[in-house]
């Protein structure tokens, strides 16, 4: 019984395959990537005499007796399972040897676009919003990173190297914003990028979506918001300047028990040599918010 095992061992030790560090293959390149539809050349390699050495391959297999050399060609490759393996059956042990090419098939996008989720027209300061990019057929999803940009600053990333999908998926990521009113009016963009490593095209194959404007929607800012007081002059010009920021544009009233019908018009600045003495106030408003502001014109008490 010993010595029949010690026969098996000896007949499994001359079929097992070798692979990886012990093998006699060399591949070159050891790691290929292609754009779909694009010709790729491989060649493989024995470092000692072989008596076949082959590729074993779903679309373009081929092997060869005792050269040390064989090449693995596709005109246009569109498999996107195709998982090319030379292998070799050698004259002395180990008899058997293979290499897995490493091979990585892709393809840029089709398309990218970026949009609101939940939600349509301008935005409001302070308040929570989704925006979504969306990339349709892009492969392998595994190398691809989507970039987000407000303007020309990256404000977050997005690795898909958790999924394994070869083939040409579908994909989205999802930005959460809380903007302020010094965003308006500007664009976020999302860009597509396959890091297919160095033996990948350089640089990196991209796409972009087109820019997505928001508008923020935010309540009048005075851009002097103080109470302001001036000394009354009989005759001279005194001008009320109640000029404020906002979106949408503010609308403006003014209330005194001085001001004339003319003088009460919707105006931020007004200007005049007829103020008397006396509280003006002044208010902004839009559809978010109100806010006032007073302006006071003392009258000079007599011999000060």
């Amino acid at each position: 019984m010993g010595n029949n095992f010690l026969i098996w061992i000896l007949i499994f030790c001359m079929f097992y395959t070798v692979s990886g560090e012990g093998c006699s293959l060399i591949l070159k390149p050891s790691r290929v990537v292609v754009g779909f539809g694009e010709s790729v050349t491989v060649n493989c390699e024995a470092t000692r005499p072989v008596r076949v050495l082959g590729w074993e391959s779903a679309i373009s297999a081929v092997h060869t007796q005792e050269d040390r050399s064989v090449q693995w060609k596709v005109d246009s490759l569109i498999d996107w399972i195709e998982e090319p393996i030379c292998y070799g059956v050698f004259f002395t042990a180990p008899r058997q040897c293979e290499e897995k090419l490493n091979l990585v098939l892709y393809k840029s996008p089709d398309s990218i676009s970026i949009r609101q989720t939940n939600h349509t027209g301008p935005m409001v300061e302070g308040k929570e919003y989704q925006l979504l990019c969306e990339v349709q057929n892009i492969a392998p999803v595994q190398y691809l990173t989507l970039r987000w940009y407000r303007g020309q600053t990256e404000v977050y990333q997005h690795s898909f190297s958790d999924l394994t999908s070869s083939s040409p998926v579908q994909v989205s990521s999802t930005l959460v914003i809380t903007p302020t009113k010094a965003e308006n009016n500007a664009d976020y963009k999302c860009v597509a990028e396959l890091e297919l490593g160095p033996e990948g095209p350089q640089p990196p194959p991209t796409l972009a979506s087109e820019p997505l404007t928001v508008s923020i929607y935010f309540p009048p800012t005075f851009l002097s918001p103080e109470t302001e007081e001036l000394d009354f002059t009989a005759g001279a010009e005194i001008t009320f300047n109640c000029t404020a920021t906002g979106n949408p544009e503010p609308v403006y009233s003014w209330q005194s028990s001085h001001l004339t019908e003319e003088q009460m018009k919707a105006e931020a600045v007004i200007t005049s040599s007829s103020l008397l003495p006396g509280t003006y106030t002044c208010t902004a408003s839009n559809m978010l918010e109100k806010k006032s502001k007073q302006f006071i014109i003392k009258e000079k008490i007599k011999g000060v």
